[in-house]
């Protein structure tokens, strides 16, 4: 049986889409069996007095004995801070470093090195990361070693290359027209860069930023050598402080139930917290974008 050359691309074609079927259903499976666990585990705890309720002290079941589920509301306070302190750390020296290397590549042999320098910083792991702070913290701010600061200055390290890298390919994505009609105007060049074509790629800048955060939520590694963890909530810079993937670590290795539901109920949390960063960085880029075509 001969196929003449349509019914051989049409064989082809649906080989592929058969194929790339296969592959959305196998990056599918792992993602869906971690949320239903997540869901089936950590649902039964999940409620408010769970979200604005202490850790519980550790206890086993025993005939006559129920043991307190309690809360994570120190772990999602402390999380918010170093979050919010790392992004004040990482964000403006990401752009800084992304408008550097997308709008002076021409001028400073130095800017070609910096996306380069981004891509291998998001391949380093963030146990290394953690180290790296750790070391230098010990050398030269003994003090901080273990506290919020030295946690969220870790975080900033891990969310510094993706905010460079997400910011530069957006402003690469600005048409050169808007730059040449920017500069024809008299308007100095570090004034197009910030007020022009900064502004033209709010949209995957934004976007970026949210996804930096997200990926710094879940890191567990470098808050283990720098923050250290603590069950209380935030007390000062230089005072540890809890955070939900540290409380994670812990309580799931524990030996005791309550501990292991609360660390259940803290990962459907956590898990929750970043698809709704993710929702809103696409919801954000949308908008955006609908608005700078609008204008």
């Amino acid at each position: 049986m001969t196929f003449d050359r349509s019914q051989r691309r049409r064989v082809w074609s649906l080989l592929a889409k058969g194929l790339t079927g296969l592959a959305v259903v196998a990056v599918l499976i792992p993602l869906i069996a971690v949320i239903g666990e997540a869901v089936v585990l950590g649902g039964s705890v999940l409620s408010w007095s769970f979200l604005t309720s202490n850790p519980p002290l550790p206890c086993s079941p025993r005939p006559g004995v129920t043991c307190p589920t309690g809360g994570i509301a120190p772990a999602i306070e402390g999380t918010l801070i170093l979050l919010g302190l790392a992004s004040l750390w990482s964000v403006p020296l990401g752009i800084g470093a992304a408008i550097f290397a997308s709008e002076y590549s021409d001028r400073f042999r130095a800017a070609r090195i910096v996306g380069l320098t981004a891509d291998v910083m998001s391949g380093v792991p963030s146990i290394v990361v953690g180290v790296f702070v750790y070391s230098v913290l010990v050398l030269y701010a003994p003090s901080i070693v273990f506290s919020t600061l030295s946690g969220s200055l870790a975080l900033s390290v891990i969310m510094l290359p993706i905010v460079t890298r997400t910011t530069e390919t957006a402003l690469r994505t600005v048409p050169r027209s808007v730059r040449e009609a920017a500069l024809a105007l008299g308007i100095a060049r570090w004034k197009t860069s910030l007020r022009v074509v900064l502004v033209t790629a709010l949209p995957g800048v934004v976007t970026g930023i949210l996804l930096a955060i997200a990926r710094a939520a879940g890191e567990a590694a470098p808050l283990l050598l720098t923050d250290g963890g603590s069950f209380r909530g935030f007390v000062g810079l230089d005072q540890q402080v809890a955070a939900m993937p540290i409380l994670i670590f812990t309580f799931a290795d524990s030996p005791y139930q309550n501990w292991i539901r609360v660390a259940w109920g803290a990962a459907l949390v956590l898990i929750l917290l970043v698809l709704a960063l993710s929702v809103l960085s696409r919801l954000t880029l949308e908008r955006l974008s609908r608005r700078m075509r609008g204008m």
